[in-house]
């Protein structure tokens, strides 16, 4: 089945573009369609893209865009034609005229599954290509090959290629499986947002040791019966996020680190299907995130479905 056909695939992730890899080593590929009025550029400004009046993505014609962009191949549409990333710092001047400009976690969530998955692409290769201009073993300078796909150092000829960080998300149940364990965020307590538990895989550790360790350093609970659900890029900054659910092997024992997470609570259903609908001041995670799909499988009691 493909993420398409699958309604519970996460919203980044559901409908992947035509990366056309095999044209990525096609000599000058990237100026050769840059100076095709056929190609459409997508316009990456920090992690805002332009939108339509309709809302979907804005994409413009090459000569379109001025200035110094970090420029590369993201793959072809359903028509065959040629997708650019055209990407600008977010510090820069507003790189083209647009009526409104939406951020990925604000907007990648409603658009439709082949225009997220060239605006989480777009993103995340684009703050590659403005990040890593030089070499990080000597200093170097690099110049882009494959496309705008990977950097070669010009003083010690090491190859470099985008960094993608694993991280593990989880939403985590009783043993009843009535109650889903939500955290809240130092960074989200003005806003009262609750979510799933998460942190970075770190350097010599399985997903599923990771997921013990982030679950009991934020929630003080212990977990079992960890079940995978799905994975989408998360690209602030380079995140691949991929999403599980977990039993907790005492609920009694769920407590905040007191340092990023602030507070720990069960909700049932009910409580979440209100703050969904925006009642209440418990705030819950962008339909954008993975740790919303994860939230509301379980709420449609999903979670166990393919």
């Amino acid at each position: 089945m493909s993420p398409k056909d699958t309604p519970h695939t996460p919203p980044l992730a559901r409908a992947p573009h035509d990366r056309a890899a095999d044209e990525r080593l096609v000599p000058d590929l990237v100026p050769t369609l840059r100076a095709d009025s056929a190609s459409r550029v997508l316009v990456v400004w920090g992690d805002r893209a332009p939108l339509s009046p309709t809302g979907s993505l804005a994409f413009v014609a090459p000569d379109a865009v001025a200035g110094d962009a970090g420029w590369a191949f993201l793959g072809r549409d359903a028509g065959g034609s040629a997708l650019l990333v055209a990407a600008f710092d977010a510090d820069a001047d507003a790189p083209l005229p647009a009526p409104e400009w939406g951020a990925l976690r604000a907007v990648g969530g409603d658009l439709p599954p082949e225009e997220a998955s060239v605006f989480v692409s777009a993103l995340a290769l684009g703050r590659w290509l403005l990040d890593s201009r030089y070499c990080p073993r000597c200093g170097g300078s690099t110049e882009l090959r494959a496309a705008g796909w990977s950097r070669r150092c010009t003083v010690c000829g090491r190859e470099h290629f985008p960094r993608t960080d694993p991280a593990v998300i989880v939403a985590v149940t009783d043993a009843s499986g009535d109650r889903l364990l939500l955290g809240k965020n130092a960074r989200w307590a003005q806003r009262n947002v609750y979510s799933a538990f998460a942190g970075f895989v770190e350097a010599g550790e399985s997903l599923e040791s990771a997921i013990v360790r982030e679950i009991a350093e934020e929630s003080g609970v212990a977990v079992r019966g960890i079940r995978y659900r799905g994975s989408q890029a998360w690209p602030y900054p380079r995140s691949l996020m991929l999403g599980f659910h977990a039993v907790a092997a005492d609920p009694d024992a769920a407590r905040p680190d007191g340092e990023e997470i602030v507070d720990v609570r069960w909700f049932t259903r009910s409580e979440l299907r209100a703050a969904f609908a925006g009642d209440g001041d418990v705030h819950l995670p962008g339909a954008a995130s993975i740790a919303h799909r994860l939230i509301r499988d379980w709420i449609d009691g999903d979670e166990d479905r393919p």
